[in-house]
C-alpha cells in the first residue's frame, strides 16, 4: 500500500470523524428555537455542546490541512472552483461561533436574538454546503484541462441538494439524540420524540440518495467491481435502523452511539465508492484529480505520516478526556448562570 493510499484513508477518517462529532453541535443549532421552548432550555441547549463544539471543530481544520499537505492540488482546485460554496460554509462557521460566544455575554434581549439567529443559521448553512459540496464531488464537476466551467447555481442541482438534505437530516437527529441525553426532564423528553420523528427524515432521505446515486453518479462501480464492498452500505443501513429502534425504546445513549457509526458509515459509503478519485470531471474523466496524481511526494507523505502517528492520537487522547470530564448531564441549575463551561 503506497502512502498516497494510506492518506486517502487517512482524508476520509478525518471527515468522518469531524461530522460524527461536529454533526451534533450543528444539529442542536439547527434545532435550538425547536426545543428551546424557554430561555432555560435555550440555555440548557447552548451549555450541551459548550465544552466540545470548538473542540471538535479541530477535525475540520486537520481534514482542510491534510487536504493541503497531502494532495494540493486537489485543495487548489477546490478552493478555486467551489470558492464561493466554501466561503459561505466558512462565514457560516464564524458566524456560529460569534453568536455562541457573544451570547453569553450580550443578554440583553435585542443582542440575544440576534446570536440565537446566528447559533440556527450557522449551523443550518455549514450542514446544507457540507452535503451540497460532497454531493457534487460525488457527481463530478464540470472541469477539464482548460479548467472549471460551472458556476454557483450548478452546483445547486437536484442530487447536490439531495446530498444536502441527507446531511441536515443525518444532523439533526444527531443533535437531537445529544440533547437528549445531555440534559433531562420536559426538554430531554422533547428532544427525543424529535429525534424519533426526524428519524423518518432520515430514512427517508438515506432511500431517495441511494436510489438517485446510480444514475447521478458512478460511486457504485468500485461496489460492482468488489461486492464484498457493499457491507459498507449494509452496516450504514443496520446503523440507521438501529437508531431508530433504540430511540423508540427511549435509549437516548445507544441511539446516539448508533447515530455515530450511522455518520461515519454514510461518509465511508460515498468515499469507498470515490476511490481512487478526489476530484472527478463530469466532462473529461483524464482530468479527474486522483490521488495518484494530484497527491504530494512520497518524502512528504512519509513525513506526514509520522507525524499523524504521533500527534492524532494525542488529540483523540485529549478529546476523550473532555468527553469523559463532562459526561454528566446538565442540570437546570446550570442554566442560571448562561455560562458554557
Amino acid at each position: 500500500m503506497t502512502f498516497a493510499v494510506v492518506w486517502f484513508v487517512l482524508w476520509g477518517v478525518l471527515w468522518a470523524a469531524y461530522f460524527m462529532l461536529d454533526g451534533f453541535d450543528l444539529g442542536a443549532g439547527m434545532l435550538y428555537h425547536v426545543l428551546g421552548k424557554s430561555e432555560s432550555d435555550r440555555a440548557l441547549i447552548r451549555r450541551s455542546i459548550g465544552p466540545m463544539w470548538d473542540g471538535n471543530e479541530v477535525w475540520l481544520l486537520t481534514a482542510g490541512g491534510a487536504t493541503f499537505a497531502a494532495f494540493p492540488a486537489v485543495y487548489a482546485s477546490m478552493f478555486s472552483y467551489l470558492y464561493t460554496a466554501l466561503l459561505i460554509i466558512l462565514f457560516g462557521l464564524i458566524f456560529r461561533g460569534v453568536s455562541i460566544e457573544f451570547r453569553a455575554k450580550m443578554t440583553g434581549t435585542g443582542w440575544g436574538k440576534v446570536w440565537d439567529a446566528g447559533f440556527a443559521l450557522g449551523s443550518l448553512a455549514p450542514a446544507l454546503l457540507f452535503g451540497v459540496a460532497f454531493g457534487n464531488i460525488f457527481r463530478g464537476l464540470p472541469m477539464d484541462a482548460a479548467g472549471y466551467h460551472g458556476t454557483l447555481l450548478f452546483l445547486l442541482n437536484p442530487y447536490g441538494l439531495l446530498t444536502g438534505a441527507l446531511f441536515v437530516a443525518l444532523f439533526l437527529v444527531h443533535g437531537a439524540l445529544w440533547v437528549a441525553l445531555k440534559t433531562g426532564g420536559d426538554l430531554a423528553g422533547r428532544s427525543l420524540a424529535a429525534a424519533r420523528k426526524l428519524w423518518l427524515v432520515e430514512v427517508g432521505a438515506a432511500i431517495l440518495f441511494l436510489a438517485a446515486t446510480p444514475f447521478e453518479t458512478k460511486l457504485f462501480d468500485n461496489y460492482s467491481a468488489a461486492p464484498v464492498l457493499f457491507l459498507v452500505p449494509g452496516l450504514a443501513v443496520a446503523a440507521l435502523i438501529a437508531v431508530g429502534v433504540q430511540a423508540r425504546r427511549g435509549r437516548a445513549g445507544r441511539a446516539f452511539a448508533a447515530s455515530c457509526a450511522a455518520i461515519v458509515l454514510v461518509t465511508a459509503t460515498g468515499l469507498v465508492g470515490l476511490y481512487p478519485n478526489l476530484l472527478p470531471s463530469r466532462l473529461d474523466p483524464a482530468s479527474s484529480l486522483t490521488l495518484f496524481n494530484a497527491s504530494s511526494s512520497p518524502y512528504t507523505l512519509k513525513i506526514m505520516t509520522v507525524v499523524a502517528l504521533i500527534f492524532v492520537p494525542i488529540v483523540i487522547a485529549y478529546q476523550v478526556w473532555v468527553y469523559r470530564i463532562f459526561r454528566t448531564k446538565i442540570a437546570v441549575k446550570d442554566a442560571e448562570t448562561d455560562s458554557f463551561y
